[in-house]
């Protein structure tokens, strides 16, 4: 293929080490050799994980570790323009702006559907492993040029706004990855296994609805803890949809798996794990609190777990 998803995290990988760069160099960071570290280690897993052996990339998974459990990764000076300015560039732009947001999505859609399996030269043009990051990464970067074309600024500046919205954002960006990789170790070390062995203990095995009930329960709390409902997924099916509910009450599997990751979403309202949906907007939004947009969303949540539980039991009733 032309466009791989190696190439995408390389990209990514290409601006965080850019952005480690500026870090060394801001002498208004008192922990810019440590910050700066945290980023260069995290760049080179993005941009060589594919090549360096496991063993050493495992020691900069432990080194990345160590330095944001002992605080050593601070935020810096960005040269952020003023109050006054933003405003004033707001005005000058007006709905303009928002023109780059609106054609990530569209972008990433046409794509997915219309360029997915295109091919050049016999070549597929995006990867066949994961054609929508493929899209999503390309989409990005149009709507980046198209947000340069229309403010005119130098692009030393959009560099310099990706280092201080990840500065922001903190250790958590390396959350997904790390979260991904553990939700993968818990399902091959048979998690599933043994959380099926204790709730056959406390589920009553004549009653589907405590089954649906622990079920979704338990996708939302480990999404929880998880951060993501797909790492959530594979264990909690494996360890309670399936023998609870597919095998013992004969249920479709299709009726179960669906509203059981929509269950898990409402984990991910929840949870600062989640950091993609939960940090980043209140880092974006430059609210006081980065946790108000939990604060926010926990009571929505709630209801919509309630409704998945009871959606479940009356299809699975069907």
């Amino acid at each position: 293929m032309i466009l791989s998803t190696q190439t995408v995290y390389v990209f990514i990988g290409l601006i965080t080490l850019i952005g480690s760069i500026f870090t060394f160099f801001d002498k208004q960071n008192l922990r810019r050799w440590t910050t700066g570290m945290f980023y260069l280690l995290y760049a080179v897993t993005l941009i060589s994980g594919h090549w360096i052996p496991p063993f050493y990339i495992g020691l900069m998974v432990i080194g990345i570790v160590l330095l944001a459990g002992l605080q050593m990764v601070k935020t810096g000076s960005y040269g952020e323009a003023s109050v006054q300015e933003r405003l004033m560039n707001r005005n000058r732009f007006g709905n303009k702006l928002f023109l780059p947001a609106l054609l990530i999505p569209i972008l990433t859609v046409l794509g997915v559907e219309w360029i997915g399996h295109l091919r050049i030269a016999g070549r597929l043009f995006y990867d066949p492993s994961n054609v929508t990051m493929v899209a999503l990464a390309v989409a990005t970067f149009i709507a980046l040029l198209v947000g340069l074309g229309i403010t005119r600024s130098n692009p030393i500046t959009s560099l310099r706004e990706s280092r201080r919205l990840l500065e922001s954002i903190g250790w958590a960006a390396v959350l997904p990855q790390m979260l991904a990789t553990l939700g993968t170790l818990f399902n091959s070390a048979g998690v599933g296994d043994v959380v099926a062995k204790l709730l056959h203990h406390v589920i009553p095995s004549n009653s589907l609805f405590w089954a649906v009930f622990a079920y979704c329960v338990s996708m939302a709390l480990f999404t929880m803890i998880m951060g993501n409902a797909f790492a959530a997924f594979p264990v909690m099916t494996a360890g309670i949809a399936i023998p609870f509910i597919i095998q013992h009450f004969g249920i479709q599997a299709d009726r179960i798996a669906a509203i059981g990751m929509f269950a898990g979403y409402c984990g991910t309202l929840m949870t600062p794990m989640a950091a993609n949906f939960n940090i980043v907007p209140a880092t974006l939004l430059d609210l006081k609190n980065k946790y108000q947009v939990i604060k926010v969303q926990w009571p929505t949540a709630v209801i919509l777990l309630a409704v998945n539980i009871a959606l479940m039991y009356s299809v699975a009733r069907i």
